[in-house]
């Protein structure tokens, strides 16, 4: 490897014009995965019901795309940085696009389950090698102090096309559930010329690839999740959850332990020695537990107990947008006047209470009693996101742009993961107590009771259909009104728990050392992404 700095895009040699069409070209690129990330919940009962999905598929046609962008996103940064940024971004856009079409066309057969499975996790590879390569090429085309500008526009506009997600999905389902993968290949199509006309010119390293690394961090996450997502069937005491529990956390340390000793390691575990870093990671970490999840389980919540159709549970989530989009930009601004200190406290605060809040009204059944609290919990996320996601950038030490934003993503969607998989637990096994203990209220036998609980709680309604026929319909008319009420206030379970995940979030955020990093820092003390490679030990940068 080279030991002159080497810039990962040819932004600084470049007029200020190509590093505002390189950063259009990025944000219609990873458009696609953010847009995925809510238009597929929306649909989830729809196709659930169409292609006949058990309640485990469902999950994993949401959790094994979040899984497998977790498990190869360190692996897309480092492939970034070995082959080239502008390279990866195509790669990953047409795996991306290709992928999305393949669930668009899954078949409605026997094998519908498995293909849509295996496209959606491979959509999550394609967005893995992209999203780390498109982020590294914005970050790299604009100097620190027009950074957090640059971001808060990235993640605020991308943060926007998240939001269209909910409403695109919902008028789209009403069509065909299909149209929802199918819209994305224009969408890649127009990225793809976008990112030809900027013409990006990036540098990459020829340097080998940790393979050991990159199936040890994929095994670990798949192993820890699988373990906490199957735990509301296979029960949390079953050696099935307990081994693949800790089988996965094993997996992790061993490849913390194999990157300290590898030459060129798949992540550089040494740059978390910057409390910054660290502690910017552990904030997102704990918060995307909240902030990807909260859109499937409010899809389900809306359409469930509110009665809302496909169409207007994604207007249910909109409403996250009107405190996250403007929050973004504020969080941006102030992170180039102070650093990244105040914005990520204050959001991980802002969050804790919205959700907590947002929690106690889920069982009033109405939009106009929690869209106060929606907003706010969506403006704690707005303004820590991209002032923690900077902040980490900017502080990562003798590591490229590719691979700390790898890293940091890596993180990020592996929380998300985590959050689905334990909420998602957490709300079937709160449902199922409460439906059963509701069940023999109105005088069922338990063990009846039991198995119309775990019905009801594993499916995605809280209709009667499950209720055995000497039931008289009046009766069954009562217990539908109150099972309504009880997957509210399971959902309840899930909101706090979010909330909780936030505390813990602004608790780590105190830690956080503050202040700025300058380019004067960066030239001084050669930190920084893609700074001279050195075997310093790691300086406290803009402490």
């Amino acid at each position: 490897m080279s030991n002159e700095a080497a810039p990962d895009s040819a932004t600084a040699a470049t007029g200020s014009s190509t590093k505002w069409v390189a950063l259009a070209a990025m944000m219609f690129a990873v458009s696609m995965m953010f847009i995925d990330q809510t238009i597929v919940s929306i649909a989830i009962p729809t196709i659930q019901t169409e292609l006949g999905l058990s309640d485990a598929g469902v999950q994993w046609v949401i959790n094994g795309y979040l899984l497998s962008l977790s498990a190869f996103f360190a692996l897309g940064g480092r492939l970034s940085d070995i082959l080239g940024h502008k390279r990866m971004v195509l790669l990953g856009v047409t795996i991306f696009a290709i992928s999305s079409a393949m669930c668009g066309a899954t078949p409605d057969s026997s094998i519908a389950e498995a293909w849509l499975i295996f496209f959606r996790i491979l959509q999550g590879i394609g967005a893995a090698l992209l999203f780390p390569a498109a982020l590294a090429i914005v970050v790299s085309a604009f100097p620190l102090k027009e950074r957090g500008k640059a971001l808060a526009l990235f993640f605020g506009i991308t943060g926007g096309l998240t939001a269209i997600g909910p409403i695109l999905g919902g008028y789209l389902s009403e069509w065909t559930w299909r149209a929802i993968f199918w819209v994305n290949v224009p969408v890649a199509i127009i990225a793809i010329i976008l990112t030809l006309i900027a013409k990006i010119h990036t540098k990459h390293k020829r340097e080998p690839l940790d393979y050991k690394g990159a199936v040890l961090i994929a095994l670990g996450m798949g192993f820890s999740v699988l373990g906490l997502q199957q735990a509301s069937s296979w029960g949390w005491g079953s050696w099935k959850t307990i081994g693949s529990i800790v089988l996965g956390l094993a997996l992790l340390v061993v490849f913390v332990k194999v990157e300290t000793k590898v030459k060129i390691p798949l992540i550089k575990v040494e740059i978390f020695k910057d409390r910054a870093f660290f502690v910017d990671n552990a904030v997102l970490f704990f918060a995307m537990m909240a902030f990807v999840p909260v859109f499937f389980f409010g899809s389900v919540y809306s359409q469930a107990v509110l009665g809302y159709n496909a169409s207007n549970a994604g207007l249910y989530l909109l409403v996250f947008f009107a405190g996250f989009a403007p929050a973004v930009q504020v969080g941006g601004r102030i992170l180039d006047k102070s650093g990244a200190r105040s914005p990520v406290i204050i959001g991980c605060a802002v969050g804790a209470v919205g959700f907590f809040l947002w929690a106690g009204k889920l069982t009033d059944y109405s939009l106009s009693a929690q869209w106060p609290f929606i907003v706010i919990a969506g403006a704690g996320i707005g303004l820590l996101l991209g002032p923690a996601s900077t902040d980490a950038v900017n502080r990562a030490i003798n590591a490229s742009y590719g691979e700390v934003t790898g890293i940091n993503q890596t993180i990020r969607n592996y929380g998300s993961s985590l959050g689905l998989a334990i909420f998602g637990t957490l709300l079937i096994n709160a449902n199922a107590a409460k439906i059963t203990a509701t069940l023999t209220g109105f005088g069922v036998p338990e063990s009846q009771a039991t198995s119309i609980g775990k019905t009801l709680s594993e499916g995605t309604s809280s209709g009667a259909s499950a209720f055995p026929a000497n039931i008289p319909q009046a009766v069954q008319e009562q217990i539908a009104s109150a099972i309504k009420l009880d997957f509210a206030q399971a959902n309840q379970v899930v909101y706090y728990g979010m909330s909780a995940a936030l505390v813990i979030a602004f608790i780590v955020s105190l830690f956080h050392p503050g202040g700025r990093v300058t380019e004067e820092v960066v030239e001084a003390g050669g930190s920084g992404p893609d700074a001279p490679e050195s075997s310093d030990p790691l300086p406290a940068v803009g402490h």
